[in-house]
């Protein structure tokens, strides 16, 4: 059952047309699955007529989800791409586009993209008017803020070092991960990448590893040219991706490629223990 209450302005919306039906939303859309329901209108509010078509038109926008880029990402790309079934289409609030827009806009652009003309934010309803409005306001004093990863040049993948450089580049750091990479074709011929962490700190600070963990995720997501890089073949590789947090953005500064051959690594994450820096 999917919760209205201080989601929906009061006012009219557009009556939904004899020729929509209410179907289930595909396994392919996991962003907008566990969102308050289960089923959506077909067309939908982005014009696509077929599954198969929404479907297909919905890989780039599930990319974007993944990134998390704002808390409403996901509800404000699913109230388009599988509008719930209710009698009336329920769209987006302007103002919830907008706030989507200004923290995704900067993904898309890091991939290349710019923020597509199809979702102009005037396009959307006041938020005196029957719409989706955004539930941040209501988040931001439960939900402790997170540094956002940035767009940034992917760092230079060292495969030959020492272990006394890596002390020394840990001392100028306050993060370090290591990071399972492994990448496969989707159905659709996508690429996707399966990304597993263990988290390594250097200094812990207030963040937990769960939420350490998230973002160098997200950073990964958000800067695919070097996990591109990072997953040149098909077989699993681990790395230490090792940076900084500054003014709340996470800055990745270097990337190790951790071999099982080169003993490096390991010694200089096993001396960091008890290491001093200068």
């Amino acid at each position: 059952i999917f919760a209205v209450s201080g989601l929906f302005r009061v006012a009219t919306g557009l009556d939904i047309g004899l020729s929509t039906k209410c179907v289930v939303i595909p396994q392919e859309m996991d962003m907008c699955h566990k969102i308050g329901y289960s089923e959506m209108r077909l067309p939908n509010l982005m014009g696509h007529t077929s599954m198969a078509e929404v479907i297909a038109k919905s890989t780039t926008w599930q990319h974007l989800a993944h990134t998390d880029c704002h808390p409403d990402v996901r509800m404000f790309l699913c109230s388009l791409l599988a509008p719930i079934c209710l009698d009336t289409f329920i769209h987006p609030c302007r103002s919830m586009c907008a706030a989507v827009r200004d923290s995704c806009a900067p993904v898309l652009a890091c991939h290349g993209h710019s923020w597509p003309e199809s979702l102009d934010c005037s396009r959307f309803p006041a938020d005196e008017d029957m719409c989706l409005a955004s539930l941040t306001k209501e988040y931001k004093y439960s939900h402790k803020v997170l540094p956002k990863p940035a767009c940034q040049t992917c760092p230079p993948v060292e495969e030959f070092f020492v272990h006394k450089r890596v002390l020394e580049v840990f001392c100028d750091s306050n993060f370090a991960v290591k990071v399972k990479l492994s990448k496969r074709r989707t159905v659709y011929d996508d690429q996707e990448y399966h990304i597993e962490s263990q988290v390594e700190f250097i200094t812990q600070g207030s963040l937990l590893p769960y939420e350490t963990q998230s973002m160098i995720q997200q950073w990964l997501l958000i800067n695919e040219n070097c996990t591109q890089k990072m997953t040149a073949s098909h077989r699993p590789a681990v790395y230490l991706l090792v940076g900084n947090i500054e003014d709340g953005t996470i800055l990745v500064n270097q990337i190790y490629r951790w071999q099982k051959r080169d003993s490096q690594l390991t010694l200089a994450t096993q001396k960091w223990r008890h290491h001093k820096c200068l």
